[in-house]
């Protein structure tokens, strides 16, 4: 709460005091349904961001990015996999848990491309591959025995980045979506115009991802660690 909540106030606050012209949030897919309190914090900063736009009177514009697991960041599953492999078993909480992987590249990439698209308020999500998380264990750790432990209070079977709600106020673009902010400070339709909206019912989930990691190139990621 402190960090999450009242810490993003801090950065807001101060952004708008001393003029700054751009605020981007690096946000995460907790942020979408949160199944916890830690979710919770996250998707009200979140909400604290793209609301702040109403009242900074458009001297300093804010947005956010979104996106899931940076593979090989700190704590990162991979690490845990790493450390957990050198006693020859893993823990998995469930056989079928699927999860969306990016690059800490990627990530910089996207936050990039929003400090250059944004007008005020959107939340950018990055289109990348699923995994299971089954077969993810098994390419980082072959011949190691993986252990089903059950899924822990608040953890989700799989990850999503766009809401169904959220898709209502989406557009699609090659390589990312732009959530939009219901209501907006600027006229969006003018400024993405060549974007794509989204069918009725859409939402963005790792488990109904279109684009998934085959063992080839899940190798070439892994070794990028």
């Amino acid at each position: 709460v402190k960090t999450n909540i009242l810490g993003t106030q801090n950065v807001i606050t101060a952004a708008i005091e001393r003029g700054v012209e751009k605020v981007v949030l690096v946000s995460t897919d907790k942020a979408a349904n949160p199944a916890n309190l830690y979710g919770a914090t996250k998707l009200c900063a979140e909400r604290l961001m793209i609301s702040s736009n109403a009242y900074a009177g458009g001297r300093t514009r804010f947005a956010a990015v979104r996106y899931g697991n940076v593979i090989g960041s700190r704590g990162s599953i991979a690490q845990v996999i790493a450390e957990q492999r050198k006693g020859g078993v893993l823990t998995l909480t469930h056989e079928d848990m699927t999860r969306f992987l990016i690059t800490l590249d990627q990530g910089v990439e996207l936050v990039a491309l929003s400090l250059e698209k944004m007008q005020a308020g959107e939340i950018f999500v990055p289109k990348v591959p699923s995994i299971k998380m089954k077969d993810f264990f098994t390419i980082m750790a072959p011949g190691c025995a993986i252990k089903i432990i059950g899924i822990r209070p608040g953890e989700k079977l799989h990850e999503v980045l766009v809401t169904p709600e959220e898709a209502k106020h989406t557009k699609e673009y090659a390589n990312y979506y732009v959530i939009f902010p219901e209501h907006t400070w600027w006229h969006h339709q003018e400024k993405y115009q060549d974007g794509n909206n989204l069918s009725e019912g859409f939402h963005y989930a790792s488990h109904t991802n279109t684009e998934w990691f085959d063992e080839a190139s899940l190798k070439r990621l892994i070794a990028q660690i």
